[in-house]
């Protein structure tokens, strides 16, 4: 086996495991096939109690100088600081899973330096334009990747075996739209949605500022459209699932930004598909059409639109629930009870 390969003699062992515990045969639907899925990622036929980190990126862009965002870019660092303070919805998600929870500053554009609990990773302060010039220099792209990729790391180095990227950014979902379009082959109308709440025109502009991005950079290779489109959080993020991927560990993929994210990782390795499990569709536009393209099937549709990693979070007690089911159900043999033959 190669590195991103799963290990598929681990998932058919699993699937003969559920095939002799005390029940019918599929009764517990999908949460038989997260316990194979895991088993297959983790290469044991029985896999391990899961141990859940989240790493939440958070970076501006400078796209908002287009318009297309509710929100002004202050705004990002007032999130992180709430985020330090333990008072998102991502905190509150990450306490009730018990899931370790690390904040970092990829390219905040307020000096946050001097707020404790957050990773102070700045690349640079907020991405450029990228309607107008590429959002990050090739350099800049390499170190939010690396960025990314050290955070997974420190994650699995202190025995996280779940990891989930959450993103933070106002404008991030323009940034988003444009990696979609470009690497999903898609329509902007098809994919730009309201983002944080922009009304009507608000959407036309956001539409219309995509569609320059898009002509600015023309036919260009998938390699380079993170660099062109992206933002310094979404390479971060695309580093983070990179790393994890490449040392067996299996991810959930969040919303909309997530979404884009995973594109960009794709774009460098098709494989790393094959580590993410999709957590639910976005009430944004354009979130399905990310999730096909990556060949995702999401788990759960509700109406969400918040990011932070938080659809994310709401699957984790589910993927519990089906290990522990995998782990500690009697078999028929075991528990002295007649099987369907017998």
């Amino acid at each position: 086996m190669t590195v991103y390969d799963i290990n598929l003699e681990a998932e058919q062992q699993a699937r003969e495991h559920q095939g002799r515990l005390t029940k019918p045969p599929g009764a517990l639907g999908k949460l038989e096939d997260f316990a194979c899925w895991l088993a297959a990622r983790q290469g044991k036929a029985i896999p391990e109690q899961l141990k859940p980190h989240i790493c939440v990126f958070a970076g501006d862009h400078g796209v908002v100088d287009e318009g297309v965002s509710a929100y002004p870019s202050v705004v990002t660092g007032e999130m992180v600081k709430n985020f330090a303070r333990g008072g998102a919805a991502i905190n509150v998600l990450a306490r009730q899973c018990n899931a370790g929870l690390s904040v970092v500053d990829a390219g905040v554009i307020s000096d946050i330096s001097d707020v404790e609990g957050v990773v102070h990773a700045k690349v640079r302060a907020g991405s450029a334009n990228l309607a107008r010039e590429a959002a990050m220099t090739g350099e800049e792209e390499k170190c939010a990747l690396n960025l990314g990729r050290k955070q997974a790391r420190q994650a699995i180095a202190s025995g996280a075996n779940l990891l989930i990227a959450g993103d933070m950014g106002i404008g991030n979902t323009t940034a988003s739209a444009c990696l979609i379009c470009e690497l999903a082959h898609a329509d902007a109308q098809d994919v730009v949605g309201h983002g944080t709440g922009v009304d009507a025109e608000g959407r036309v502009r956001k539409v219309a500022t995509v569609q320059q991005a898009l002509k600015r950079v023309g036919n260009i290779p998938a390699h380079d459209v993170l660099r062109e489109l992206g933002g310094l959080e979404i390479a971060a993020m695309a580093g983070f699932y990179l790393q994890s991927a490449e040392q067996g560990v299996p991810v959930i993929v969040d919303g909309f930004i997530a979404a884009a994210a995973a594109l960009a990782a794709r774009a460098y390795e098709p494989k790393v598909a094959d580590w993410m499990l999709a957590s639910h569709v976005s009430h944004e536009k354009g979130h399905r059409i990310a999730l096909e393209a990556l060949g995702l099937e999401p788990l759960i549709n509700f109406n969400m639109r918040l990011g932070e990693g938080s659809g994310a979070a709401l699957i984790v007690p589910l993927l519990q629930s089906a290990v522990a089911l995998h782990r500690e159900m009697a078999t028929f043999e075991s528990a002295g009870v007649s099987g369907k033959d017998g």
